[in-house]
């Protein structure tokens, strides 16, 4: 019902306590000594004999009383103990409890300050028997809606309903701002043998700064916990969790979403650029802070756009308590993070990509958990989330903590995650971390550090099934987002449908393409005849997966070096295989991904301590290389052959991929329209080539559409004048042939000209 307006009144002396008996008595101890397991047998509203009695915890009130809506009576509340716990009773036929929020506890403070507070402990619980069913069975993939902190209106009363999982703990409470931190004052319901404990609070609302305070099943008073299912947090070093409404948000992007329900992305171009908002840019004129969400969606997006890029991909903005984790050590699985602005915000920035046509893939890092004590290590006393066993339940790695992916619920706790970022984000697509360190129960443990599964294998049953699971019910809430998987074993299937025995990602990351590319390039010209293998060994099993090609941030950090210092030679060989090796990728099979600073040459290894350095790009030789990938992008984008057959060896075929000993290979690219192709040569040596023959299947002009060896991009200039006629000689087995001039370390791209 609507809150009405309580007239003020004065406020008598506070009745003398009188006698209490003794299982009162006994449930009041348990209250002031926070070991009340069950808050709703004491507090609240009770029958007595001939009337009623409501009894309340407020350790800040001189004096209270209760005053109703529907009556101008007041009823005076004895103080039974001195450290603050009343009790309110009046005679009444009535047989049924009062009307949650019919009436307000009002009082003075200890300094003479009056208050009035609706009393939680009136109002019902608000998860249904159903909702705790489906938590306990692991099927509630919306249990972002039930549990964490929700702003809700009950009988007119604006308040926030918590609930959290802790089967073990003995007791609950929420405590914030709200209530001076005291686990005392507000300890939560629990729900039966679910596991499940939930209060409403009325009146407290968005912007409430809370954590849990539980005690384990020791009786053994834990740190304060931040809430697993919080939709916001304070930015670190605090750790508090913040009750947040993320309905409030209005969207502009239903265009995208129905466009993206349609979308095959296996056939259509896709063009990652990986950032850290972080580091990014910075604004060195303000202490070199971070950019917020809204600067970025000002900065970030144009400069994507501009690039031709489909996509952004950001490294976890999962909320994390250190920086130098990158967000990879994630503890706020359902908080954008706090260092860049507000839920609101990210969703703007989410938002306005989708109007410039860019989608959105977050990294996402089921894999682990930090250890921090506000986090869900030892969540109620117990290894809750995560193994008891450290064979099982301990990276050696990083030094987190494995979930335990037996526990339907905490398989429901990361699937609820996953769709949480779907749906109230708009994300289009997760790529999991990680993957492989859970799939296998040996991963980076010796024998005797680990524990076969039931059948004596290595393979992790449960993190099988958690991926099969989350992958069909993602795909199929939310048709036309990607799920990639960074899986760096030869797993078969990874990228094939579960019910034909894969796990059911849209692509898999190519971690042995990425290996032996930068393997190959890195090496010195005068050798690489040696290493041929290495350039095409990615074909024989290119087709087996649907693959990403990766130069991800993991490649240029911790003495790994940046790309372009991968590279051998002289400062202009340096930038000249940086430009082979990136046409190299777009050409190859496979859709793309490349970390932020790699597309303008970036020489520094990335640290997420500093921005980018943009001011490099006062060099033509950065400029150029700059130049290229963005024309690599909207070629990409363009051209079919390069992007609609990816996965099938329809879309490729080699020309040559046995001259090693000039360090050079040719091959063609289809489209569906098997017409439609191009011709791409790699010559992976300075040394200019003349008269170099490549067969071709057709005869024509080919023009030279891309040649990374123009001075556009910093180049030398050496090329085939735009292109040139074949010639009716055969050769490599094709009826045609080019007879071309390969500049110095470069790629040629050619289309035939119809």
């Amino acid at each position: 019902m609507p809150e009405k307006p309580i007239p003020p009144i004065s406020l008598p002396k506070t009745p003398a306590a009188t006698p209490v008996d003794a299982q009162l008595n006994s449930s009041i101890d348990a209250l002031l000594a926070a070991r009340l397991a069950d808050p709703f047998s004491l507090l609240g509203p009770h029958p007595v004999k001939d009337g009623w009695a409501v009894r309340f915890f407020i350790p800040w009130a001189d004096q209270a009383n209760l005053a109703f809506h529907n009556s101008a009576k007041v009823t005076d509340a004895v103080k039974l103990r001195p450290e603050g716990f009343f009790e309110a009773t009046w005679p009444s036929s009535q047989t049924t409890a009062p009307e949650p929020g019919s009436y307000k506890i009002q009082g003075r403070t200890h300094e003479g300050v009056p208050f009035e507070v609706y009393d939680p402990y009136s109002f019902p619980y608000q998860l249904s028997d159903f909702d705790l069913h489906l938590m306990a069975e692991g099927r509630h993939y919306d249990t972002y809606e039930k549990l964490g902190a929700h702003i809700k209106t009950v009988n007119g009363i604006v308040g926030t309903n918590f609930a959290v999982w802790a089967p073990s703990a003995r007791r609950v409470s929420i405590v914030g701002d709200f209530n001076a931190w005291d686990g005392r004052i507000h300890p939560m319901r629990p729900r039966g043998s679910s596991g499940i404990w939930e209060l409403f609070l009325p009146n407290v609302n968005e912007g409430a700064i809370y954590k849990y305070e539980i005690t384990g099943p020791n009786e053994n008073l834990l740190p304060l916990k931040s809430d697993p299912y919080a939709f916001r947090s304070e930015l670190r070093p605090n750790t508090g969790s913040v009750v947040a409404n993320l309905e409030t948000y209005t969207w502009n992007d239903s265009n995208w979403l129905a466009a993206r329900e349609k979308k095959n992305w296996l056939d259509s171009p896709v063009s990652v650029y990986e950032v850290h908002l972080g580091s990014w840019r910075r604004v060195p004129e303000d202490k070199n802070r971070w950019l917020t969400y809204h600067e970025l969606a000002d900065q970030l997006i144009p400069y994507v756009k501009e690039m031709g890029y489909t996509h952004i991909e950001l490294l976890p903005v999962m909320e994390h308590p250190f920086d130098g984790s990158w967000g990879y050590q994630t503890l706020g699985y359902f908080v954008a993070t706090s260092r860049y602005g507000t839920p609101a915000q990210f969703m703007e920035f989410v938002d306005r990509a989708h109007q410039a046509g860019i989608g959105v893939i977050l990294d996402w890092t089921p894999a682990h958990f930090p250890r921090d004590a506000h986090g869900l290590a030892h969540f109620d006393g117990t290894h809750l989330y995560e193994h008891a066993d450290p064979r099982l339940g301990a990276h050696p790695d990083w030094g987190t903590l494995v979930y335990n992916y037996g526990r339907n619920e905490v398989q429901n706790y990361l699937i609820s995650n996953a769709l949480f970022w779907l749906d109230k984000y708009h994300i289009d697509g997760l790529r999991v971390d990680a993957v492989a360190s859970m799939l296998y129960l040996d991963y980076s443990r010796k024998p005797g550090e680990w524990i076969p599964n039931r059948y004596g294998g290595r393979e992790n049953l449960h993190a099988i099934d958690f991926f099969k699971r989350m992958n069909e019910v993602a795909h199929a809430r939310f048709p036309g987002v990607l799920t990639i998987a960074e899986e760096s074993t030869a797993w078969p299937s990874v990228s094939r449908p579960t019910y034909l025995g894969g796990l059911g990602f849209s692509l898999k990351w190519n971690m042995g393409w990425m290996n032996d590319t930068l393997k190959y390039f890195s090496s010195n010209p005068i050798y690489r005849k040696y290493e041929h293998n290495k350039i095409t060994f990615s074909l024989i099993y290119a087709f087996t997966e649907n693959f990403m090609l990766p130069f991800s941030h993991d490649e240029v950090v911790h003495g790994k070096n940046s790309l372009l210092h991968k590279m051998p030679g002289d400062m202009w060989q340096q930038f000249a295989n940086l430009r082979i090796l990136l046409a190299y990728q777009h050409a190859h099979p496979g859709k793309k991904l490349l970390f932020m600073g790699q597309d303008f040459a970036q020489r520094n290894e990335w640290s997420e301590e500093r921005s980018l350095d943009w001011h490099l790009l006062q060099y033509e030789s950065h400029k150029g290389v700059q130049r290229l990938v963005s024309d690599l992008n909207h070629l990409h984008a363009s051209e079919p052959a390069l992007h609609q057959v990816d996965f099938e060896w329809t879309g490729f075929e080699w020309i040559d991929c046995n001259d090693g000993d000039n360090s050079v290979i040719s091959f063609i690219r289809r489209a569906r329209n098997r017409e439609d192709f191009l011709v791409v040569i790699l010559n992976a040596t300075p040394v200019v080539r003349g008269n170099y023959r490549v067969g071709v299947p057709e005869p024509g002009f080919y023009k030279e559409i891309l040649n990374t060896d123009s001075t556009n991009y910093g180049g030398s200039g050496v090329g085939n004048l735009g292109g040139l006629d074949s010639e009716p000689t055969q050769s490599q087995e094709r009826p045609h042939t080019l007879l071309l001039t390969l500049p110095p370390l470069s790629a040629l791209i050619l289309k035939l000209q119809r």
